[in-house]
């Protein structure tokens, strides 16, 4: 029998035989081994407003209907970044009170949050995508024209990593040459100790340090130059951005670097296990190339590639009949209200021509939406097309090994095979 089915049935059976007060949805175990779902089916039938009291996270609330998500995440006044936007871990918070916080544009209210966000957003304005597709689409023919043909390759390493690599590189005109360090270091950030390449908080702190003085060496090269159109440029040169000081430079920069790789990767790993999960879908796919677009918007809500978002109340609020406490925590599982059949028909289904694909949460909403939404969009149809002129079948080899995350949902390594070429 399969293993994973095992698994599966394992987590339905301990969701549900938890006391509804005690269930606790934030465990990296569940997301590790794709076992979260059965929790997250019976708080949305259940308690779609919930309240754990206890968790390595503290106690918290989950919000996991679709539209409860939506009130939450385009109430900011209500619902507050200023305090930090995921779950922290006892752990992790007592790691970072040693070093000084930092703080980054989604992790603020208006209005210093919009002009920090105005600064940076002309790098993915349409008209620049539009310069960057040429780009991006030569990148990616050069990755898909090396791998190996008829042999198992790991997908996530050789493509979705490289892509996105590049892409990151080419927005902070990093050293190309180096980019798989951009790579590195949001798996540092990301990460807890014993997973990824973090071995302890001290080696997490050191790496850190290292990403962060390299980055302080290009903003110093780049705010006694002419302004230019890369993101170090445009906060050295920003008129509410130029005067930052180092701690909150360098957690915008862990932004950066986080928003532009681990969810476009994750995506585009995503989308070749998806399509190998329902094969009907990828011969549809096969069948008609202008079903792309659809499909990337389907992948990006069903992959989910950032589970949750947290919020911080800042006053007493009702939210489902329940009352949230100022200060309490608030998690919006995105990937429970992606997974919400009151507004998405079938959610558990894949269909790439699905009537509304762009229905999704995984973007956010409100002034905290994603700012390199159609830049991530933009990476996976070019992948794509490209894709399809090449390679008549991606072949899944092996399930997948899943990151140890209750925040970002992907994959450490994807084994596949390409029979053959085109």
């Amino acid at each position: 029998m399969d293993g994973s089915v095992d698994l599966k049935r394992e987590a339905q059976a301990r969701a549900y035989a938890e006391p509804l007060e005690t269930l606790n949805p934030a465990q990296p175990e569940l997301f590790a081994t794709d076992a979260m779902w059965p929790y997250f089916d019976r708080l949305r039938a259940e308690a779609p407003v919930h309240y754990t009291p206890e968790s390595d996270y503290g106690p918290f609330w989950s919000v996991t209907r679709y539209n409860d998500i939506m009130a939450v995440d385009t109430n900011h006044q209500v619902f507050s970044s200023a305090d930090g936007i995921t779950l922290q871990s006892l752990e992790s918070k007592a790691e970072m009170a040693k070093r000084p916080t930092r703080s980054s544009f989604i992790s603020m209210d208006p209005p210093k949050h919009d002009v920090q966000r105005r600064t940076v957003s002309p790098v993915v304005a349409p008209s620049n995508l539009q310069n960057m597709a040429p780009t991006i689409r030569e990148r990616a023919g050069v990755i898909l024209d090396a791998l190996p043909i008829g042999e198992t390759f790991d997908w996530v390493d050789l493509v979705s990593k490289e892509l996105t690599a590049m892409t990151l590189a080419t927005l902070f005109d990093f050293p190309f040459e180096e980019r798989r360090k951009l790579t590195y270091w949001s798996d540092m950030m990301t990460n807890a100790p014993g997973f990824g390449p973090v071995k302890s908080w001290d080696h997490k702190r050191e790496e850190l340090d290292v990403c962060f003085s390299a980055f302080r060496e290009l903003w110093n090269e780049r705010i006694d130059a002419p302004p230019k159109f890369d993101l170090i440029s445009m906060l050295a040169h920003g008129e509410a951005t130029r005067d930052m000081d180092v701690h909150e430079f360098n957690g915008n920069l862990g932004l950066l670097i986080i928003g532009g790789n681990d969810t476009t990767r994750n995506t585009i790993s995503g989308s070749v296990y998806a399509l190998n999960k329902h094969p009907d879908q990828y011969d549809k796919l096969r069948a008609d190339p202008s079903l792309i677009p659809s499909m990337v918007s389907e992948t990006i809500r069903w992959q989910t590639p950032l589970a949750h978002m947290r919020r911080t109340a800042t006053q007493d609020f009702e939210l489902g009949g329940k009352a949230i406490r100022e200060g309490d925590l608030v998690a919006m599982w995105y990937v429970s209200g992606n997974r919400d059949d009151s507004v998405i028909a079938d959610p558990n289904a894949y269909v790439i021509d699905r009537e509304r694909p762009r229905t999704h949460l995984s973007f956010g909403f409100g002034i905290h939406r994603c700012v390199g939404n159609r830049l991530a969009e933009l990476q996976l149809t070019i992948i794509w097309e490209e894709i399809l002129a090449r390679f008549p079948h991606i072949e899944l080899v092996e399930e997948p090994q899943r990151t140890h995350s209750v925040f970002v949902k992907g994959y450490e390594t994807l084994r596949v095979r390409i029979p053959r070429r085109a």
